[in-house]
């Protein structure tokens, strides 16, 4: 196989990952539930090893509705204890409970597995540069599917991100949509960590918004900065990768660290110099 033949693949995956995540990132800023997709991850591969224990091959279509379960149970949890204004506890304390509880039954449900082991670990890890064309395919066609749902009801989610009070306001059931949005949200997470690992899908959700943010407070400009850093970070984090014989998901991982970091820089360093020079 060619080099492109053995990278390309990773980087459509890249693609893919990056224009769903960018979009479900400002969601997830705007409403300050940062590790949600971390809990949800969790979740989902508690349910994958739940299935696995239950005598079925982890890459079946069984495997993957055991995980749609769990992780649908996660959006109801995450829906129904959602912290209004009125108390003082964070829904991050939410999320970082069930994210602990969920890890820790998943150690004792793994505890009883005979075999496998290495691989459920490998599932966790995920490997980006083994994905296939076909299992391309299929996470496309989801997460179009998905990206057309909240195409639909982009007012009703964006107004509940962005300004809950004034979707209270206009008479909406704010945990219904909640809901819908976790169940939307856990449908991208299950795939997405069977293809790319925990960490790299984090950073495909967080780092591209937040570094919008530090640019623009417009959505279309934010989502314009988050796809195309996510595209230009994954093309260099899979060449380093390839260049210096690294693992390609954890490079790309420092690649987007390195690329806040240069950005914030540039950030700061415009918003402090550009008034003298233009007073100059």
């Amino acid at each position: 196989m060619t080099v492109l033949e053995i990278l390309l693949p990773a980087f459509v995956a890249s693609l893919i990952l990056t224009g769903i995540h960018a979009y479900l990132g400002v969601h997830v800023v705007e409403r300050g539930v940062i590790f949600v997709d971390l809990s949800l991850a969790q979740i989902a591969a508690l349910g994958t090893t739940v299935a696995y224990l239950a005598g079925h091959d982890l890459h079946s279509g069984a495997a993957y509705l055991y995980s749609l379960g769990f992780t649908f149970l996660g959006a109801a949890i995450f829906a129904v204890t959602k912290v209004h204004r009125q108390t003082r506890i964070p829904q991050e304390a939410i999320i970082g409970i069930v994210y602990a509880v969920s890890a820790a039954v998943a150690i004792l449900v793994m505890s009883k597995a005979t075999q496998e082991t290495e691989h459920l670990k490998e599932m966790l890890v995920g490997n980006i540069l083994s994905v296939s064309w076909k299992e391309l395919a299929k996470t496309a066609i989801l997460y179009a599917l998905v990206g057309i749902f909240h195409f639909i009801f982009r007012r009703r989610f964006l107004l509940i991100s962005m300004n809950e009070p004034e979707a209270e306001r206009l008479g909406w059931n704010v945990r219904f949509w909640d809901f819908l949005f976790y169940v939307s949200f856990g449908f991208v997470v299950t795939s997405s960590v069977a293809i790319a690992g925990v960490l790299l899908v984090f950073c495909f959700l967080i780092v591209p918004s937040v570094t919008a943010m530090l640019f623009s407070e417009k959505l279309g400009a934010r989502l314009a900065i988050g796809w195309t850093m996510g595209a230009v970070v994954s093309a260099a984090g899979v060449t380093l990768s390839f260049t210096l014989d690294l693992p390609t998901g954890a490079t790309i991982v420092a690649t987007f660290g390195a690329a806040l970091l240069l950005l914030a820089a540039i950030r700061w360093f415009t918003r402090r110099f550009a008034p003298a020079n233009a007073g100059g």
